[in-house]
């Protein structure tokens, strides 16, 4: 189960808008010739790489060359800041990061070890450090190095401290073709195999778009991968291709349902039979509109980067349980209290999932110990209820989270850096409802002495942000209040506050 065992002239994967198309015997050769190049790097298994590139040709090869190395690699989001990149890039340990000249910006500040390598085709390279890696693969041999064995991604979970927590799980040497239980639960689940034609939505660097293209070409099917998301297009490549399986978050929905009737009509999506989606919670109505429209081809499932557990839900379950996320698939689901009590069906707790993968954040005890109960069962932070069937009912979140368009977005550490402006005393970013995404980014501020609320000082407060930190974590608006509702020990009322901006809308995460 991997490239090399799959008919050599068959297509893995097409770039949608370039239209550049990879076969078996193609990604075979490239992904082998990777593995040879990280070996000539010094790279042995448990070592790790890092990607910070678009969608792109060249994206899977790369991943496929780590994974039958046996190294951990890191997909990096294209919208960080030179900090962000830096942190996960000295966290991960990673050795060597894989990038377009484009990023340039994004490089100021990595360590000073890092081999960085660039896929332009004539890349402006204006550093010592960086190389072609279209001519550093070229020198290598197409045929597998001699000591395959399975890699791993090693993905980045924002926390609510500020710092992303890298997510490793740990590498056996084991041979090409071994995977995991929760692995081979999907692929029966959504009938993953030869067959399959996928489209793939979404950036290569969140976790369920990279794990899900890996998955196709591991099985023999063919991925239409977009370059970038475009609601028409989507719906014309479902019809170009054939399209079986395809993933998606709400957001993607949204934009979907508002293209006028008469362009939604134009196209034949009769081939779809799964239209998974994940990442955010899904509002009743949106999803009721899709399933009219696409019938009961939707599947949702709950999980996280740290896959410590996952529940599943079909469409005709889901019509009968409107606002679930489905049964445990992937773990056993336990509800428990603040005091780590486990609560009976119906009663509102924290998350968790007993007997799933095991996981650790890397470099970060506390936080792994965090996110675990007294009696070793794991949460993701979230807040739900389970009816007596077993189907699982999201809340809230702990951390007040906010999931904008699929992206999660903590909110501690834009409060932290906003607090570090003069004009800024107190802050509490929250997110607010939003039609398209779901939930916005709104930093609501209590000023210093001697500044003035005003619109010039709110659009200061934004650009202070996006200087800094990742654009789609900033705030699209500001409030400012007189006083912060905060308790005598420094605690913020941030469900009081939240709830003016709710009021007379469904809640964020049913």
């Amino acid at each position: 189960m991997y490239p090399g065992m799959h008919p050599g002239d068959k297509v893995a994967y097409q770039m949608a808008a370039s239209g550049e198309t990879v076969t078996y015997a193609e990604l075979e050769y490239r992904s082998n010739q990777v593995a040879h190049g990280f070996r000539s790097l010094g790279l042995q298994p448990g070592d790790g790489i890092a990607l910070l590139l678009e969608n792109n040709v060249r994206y899977l090869q790369i991943c496929w060359g780590a994974q039958r190395s046996g190294l951990y690699f890191t997909p990096i989001s294209i919208f960080f800041q030179a900090a962000e990149v830096s942190y996960i890039l000295g966290n991960s340990d990673a050795s060597v990061l894989i990038t377009t000249s484009a990023h340039a910006a994004a490089l100021s500040q990595i360590p000073a070890a890092m081999k960085v390598f660039v896929i332009d085709e004539q890349p402006d390279i204006t550093s010592p450090a960086w190389n072609s890696w279209d001519a550093f693969i070229a020198e290598f041999p197409g045929t597998p190095i001699a000591d395959q064995c399975e890699g791993a991604e090693m993905i980045y979970s924002s926390g609510t401290t500020g710092q992303p927590k890298g997510v490793r799980f740990p590498l056996q040497r084991s041979p090409l073709g071994t995977v995991s239980q929760l692995y081979r639960t999907r692929v029966a689940m959504h009938q993953v195999n030869e067959q399959t034609r996928y489209l793939s939505t979404a950036p290569m660097y969140h976790s369920a778009p990279l794990r899900y293209n890996l998955m196709v070409t591991r099985q023999g099917g063919t991925a239409v991968i977009m370059e970038k998301f475009e609601a028409e297009q989507a719906l014309q490549l479902i019809e170009a291709h054939q399209i079986t399986h395809s993933q998606w978050v709400p957001t993607m929905f949204v934009r979907l349902l508002k293209l006028p009737a008469a362009v939604r009509q134009q196209y034949d999506v009769s081939s779809l039979k799964y239209a998974i989606h994940a990442a955010a919670p899904c509002p009743i109505a949106i999803k009721q509109a899709m399933i009219d429209w696409w019938g009961p081809v939707l599947y949702e499932y709950y999980s996280g980067t740290e896959a410590n557990g996952s529940t599943a839900i079909n469409s005709q379950e889901w019509l009968t349980h409107k606002g679930s996320v489905g049964r445990a698939i992937h773990g056993e689901l336990r509800i428990l209290d603040d005091e780590g009590r486990e609560l009976p069906a119906g009663k509102s707790g924290g998350v968790y999932f007993a007997n799933g993968s095991d996981f650790s954040y890397y470099k970060d005890p506390e936080k792994t110990a965090a996110a675990r109960s007294v009696q070793g069962w794991t949460t993701l932070g979230d807040i739900g209820y389970v009816d007596e069937e077993g189907y699982l009912y999201l809340q809230d979140r702990k951390s007040f989270m906010i999931i904008s368009g699929g992206v999660n977005i903590y909110p501690q550490e834009v409060e932290n850096l906003l607090v570090t402006h003069p004009a800024v005393m107190d802050v509490a970013v929250i997110g607010v409802p939003n039609e398209e995404f779901g939930e916005e980014v709104k930093a609501v501020v209590q000023l210093t002495a001697g500044h003035e609320a005003s619109a010039g000082l709110a659009d200061a407060l934004i650009a202070f942000c996006r200087e800094h930190i990742s654009h789609v974590k900033c705030p699209r608006s500001v409030d400012f209040v007189a006083e912060l509702p905060r308790h005598p020990t420094g605690k913020l009322y941030k469900r009081k506050l939240r709830e003016q901006y709710w009021a007379g809308h469904q809640t964020a995460i049913i």
